[in-house]
């Protein structure tokens, strides 16, 4: 589960899961993690965070709803580290967008979660390609996807939609970085008490609370480690799968 001499990318760093992610890597002995966010308050707070607990972490701020900025953002990177080493795409739009049927759902909303959640994860992917094939330790990539997309959550169309593209994406990726030694997986957490979490209603996180295997809420610790070991060397002739982190909510 060590991540030494890796350079890890965190997208949506900046709090929740990508924050949470960050520190379970510099937990790991990652030799560096890069912060990136839209927010430059959230990731920076983050990155200092990490440095005072004696990591080397920074923040650099990215938009991944805009192409130039996902380019300026991968030119900083390869100015800075030259290579790295592993990418978790885990940026992406989720916080108050639920409860609207597919009818009601606008159009402008609908395309903005594309652009970021499925387009962003394309680009970021492909900005940051060059840099993982430059890993002497294996590249590796780790999308965060969502069970939403394997039980068909309602009222929340477009970010399921979104998700389900993930992890299509993924298992294409796979075949396609798989010659240049960079491994493409997928997690699929359940809801998770963080604060992009904190809009959704009672009665879903009950439903969630109940239906899982283990029953009790689901806190960010519990998807960490699953992010921490597709990262590193032990996962390196694992690529194109799908892992539900959710208690058993569902089963794949």
């Amino acid at each position: 589960m060590s991540l030494a001499g890796r350079t890890i990318v965190i997208t949506g760093g900046g709090r929740g899961l990508g924050r949470a992610f960050a520190e379970a890597c510099a937990a790991a002995s990652s030799d560096a993690i890069v912060v990136a966010d839209i927010r430059a308050d959230w990731g920076e707070a983050t990155a200092e965070a990490l440095r005072k607990a004696g990591a080397d972490a920074a923040f650099l701020a990215v938009d991944l709803g805009d192409p130039k900025s996902i380019e300026a953002f991968a030119a900083e990177v390869e100015a800075r580290y030259g290579r790295i080493d592993g990418l978790v795409n885990n940026g992406a739009i989720a916080t108050g967008i639920g409860g609207k049927t597919f009818e009601e759902i606008e159009v402008e909303t609908w395309d903005r979660v594309m652009a970021v959640n499925v387009r962003g994860t394309w680009l970021m992917t492909r900005a940051m390609a060059p840099l993982l094939r430059k890993s002497t330790l294996g590249g590796r990539i780790v999308n965060i996807a969502s069970d939403t997309a394997l039980w068909g959550a309602p009222r929340l169309l477009h970010y399921v939609g979104s998700k389900g593209a993930v992890i299509s994406m993924t298992r294409s990726l796979a075949r396609e970085l798989g010659p240049d030694g960079i491994a493409v997986n997928a997690i699929a957490p359940g809801l998770v008490l963080v604060e992009a979490t904190e809009y959704v209603p009672p009665e879903r996180h009950r439903l969630y609370v109940d239906g899982r295997a283990m029953q009790r809420p689901q806190m960010p610790d519990d998807v960490t480690g699953a992010v921490v070991f597709l990262l590193g060397q032990g996962a390196g002739f694992v690529t194109g799968q799908l892992l539900p982190v959710n208690g058993g909510f569902v089963f794949n």
